[in-house]
């Protein structure tokens, strides 16, 4: 049942991505990458401290 679920989310938010602007998605992407790699330096310093 989870990966129906996760199939549909992806699935939307593929659909949502192809109806935007280039320049809205490029800057959307940059958004969650740069959300992403603070997250992984915040879980490797926290790591590394304890």
């Amino acid at each position: 049942m989870s990966l129906v679920v996760l199939l549909l989310g992806m699935g939307i938010l593929m659909g949502a991505a192809a109806h935007t602007s280039l320049t809205v998605f490029t800057v959307a992407a940059a958004a969650i990458a740069l959300w992403l790699a603070g997250f992984a330096v915040r879980e490797r310093i926290g790591r590394h401290r304890g």
